[in-house]
């Protein structure tokens, strides 16, 4: 495998510390990356070698015990910083400079990829630089590649996300654009299409016929923190409805791919979101709801006067045979009482004689403490024949099998590597989740802002 540089704009953001370098991090403590490999960081701040090594040292959080001290000593000897402004052509040519030198020590062209970790206003100048610098040709010419890992969320709205895309189309292959979703990387998320689909028990009965609703909760227990100048001009629904909720309704929903492959995949996963049921201002107002938790307004880089929901839950419905009427449930927000993910999936009450708790539910937990569960109705003790309701679990963490799940960012950036487009998002899924969500953005005014408590259990 040819050498690998992986270029990280904003190495000095929270994300780049917390999420992306980590799990490089991972990688190469379970020699999952080429043998020669570096790290550039790009940012505008100004730094020292020894003075950049500290706070990548400092950003990674890295626990006493939680790797041996070579490791991580080695793997920060790979990683190189250079200082350079994103909007300006000069820094770009030192950055090729900087990665010339870094082939040159080699002895070989590497690989390039280059993640963008930054806020995604800045996603279009970054790119129109790279393309005009050259620094997106490999070096190599068919022997290497180039690729681009882009943050969610892809645009603003229909518009800005077809204005990118177009972008991008010029700028780069297909093959070169790695749109990145981690939520399509989770371990648990995964499992939701084998479970479906290699288990004869539960398909047959994965439609209108049997299924009531579905219910999907992305809930945080934090508040914006440090995102709060970035958040407000995103809220909940942009920030992870038009993305990690769509995808996790896409995988729940989709016809069987004819196989596994990126190609089937993504293209089931975009004809969900193709036939979702757009949205007027009668069906906005009647079925979406949107909050803001008290003290939003104080948090830092929050606008005094905003209007930026923390909070939504949406009613929307599939148009086609399978999932005919059949009501989805999407809901997500931030300083609620516990975070948590979960998908629960409710099989019509044929009980009818125990209304309350007669269903028959499935539930996808995706994080934490990830796993599957299944709510069955048994026999009560004694003589009569009444039932009640009894659960049967499977956790991760309780097999063998599983005693080290890939962090998603790990699986992202791997993938990234081999070049499997599988767990990222592809143009029609982009476009078609971006025209289905800016029909409820458009009528947001019909729907009145509530305010809630920070640690809600029931938000409205």
């Amino acid at each position: 495998m040819l050498p690998t540089t992986f270029i990280i704009f904003g190495i000095t953001g929270d994300l780049a510390g917390k999420k992306v370098l980590p799990a490089i991090l991972n990688l190469y403590v379970n020699k999952q990356l080429p043998s020669k490999f570096a790290i550039v960081g790009f940012s505008r701040r100004h730094f020292d070698r020894e003075e950049f090594r500290e706070l990548i040292r400092d950003h990674m959080e890295i626990k006493m015990g939680q790797y041996r001290e070579e490791d991580v000593k080695h793997f920060i000897d790979h990683i190189y910083y250079e200082q350079g402004f994103f909007d300006k052509p000069e820094s770009y040519k030192n950055l090729a400079l900087r990665l010339k030198k870094i082939d040159d020590g080699f002895n070989s062209c590497s690989n390039k990829l280059f993640h963008l970790s930054i806020p995604p206003t800045l996603n279009e100048g970054i790119l129109e630089n790279l393309s005009v610098s050259g620094l997106t040709i490999p070096c190599g010419g068919n022997g290497g590649w180039t690729r681009v890992l882009i943050e969610k969320p892809f645009g603003y709205d229909i518009e800005t996300a077809k204005k990118l895309d177009k972008k991008l189309g010029q700028l780069f292959n297909e093959s070169q654009i790695f749109r990145i979703d981690h939520y399509l990387a989770k371990e648990a998320l995964q499992n939701i299409l084998a479970f479906r689909f290699s288990n004869s028990l539960f398909e047959p009965l994965w439609n209108r016929n049997h299924i009531e609703k579905v219910h999907i909760k992305l809930f945080e227990k934090n508040g914006v923190d440090n995102r709060g100048s970035t958040y407000d001009h995103i809220g909940a629904l942009r920030d992870v409805g038009q993305n990690h909720l769509l995808q996790m309704l896409s995988l729940v929903t989709m016809e069987r791919p004819k196989n596994f492959n990126s190609n089937s995949l993504r293209k089931e996963r975009a004809r969900v979101f193709q036939v979702l049921k757009l949205n007027n201002k009668k069906t906005v107002m009647n079925n979406v709801v949107r909050a803001q938790y008290e003290g939003y307004k104080n948090e830092f880089g929050v606008r005094q006067h905003t209007h930026t929901e923390t909070y939504f839950r949406l009613q929307t419905y599939i148009d086609n045979l399978r999932w005919k009427n059949v009501p989805f449930y999407l809901e997500s927000g931030k300083a609620l009482a516990e975070s948590k993910t979960e998908i629960d999936i409710y099989f019509k009450n044929i009980n009818k004689d125990n209304e309350e708790n007669g269903q028959n539910v499935l539930t996808f937990r995706i994080q934490p403490d990830e796993g599957i569960k299944i709510r069955f109705l048994v026999k009560s003790p004694g003589f009569g024949m009444n039932v009640e309701p009894k659960n049967l679990k499977f956790k991760y963490a309780d097999s063998k099998s599983f005693l080290v799940i890939p962090d998603a960012y790990e699986r992202v950036l791997h993938d990234a590597i081999i070049g499997d487009q599988t767990l990222f998002a592809s143009t029609d899924e982009v476009i078609y989740s971006w025209k289905y969500i800016t029909s409820i953005i458009s009528n947001w005014s019909s729907v009145p802002l509530g305010i809630y408590k920070r640690g809600s259990v029931d938000v409205i």
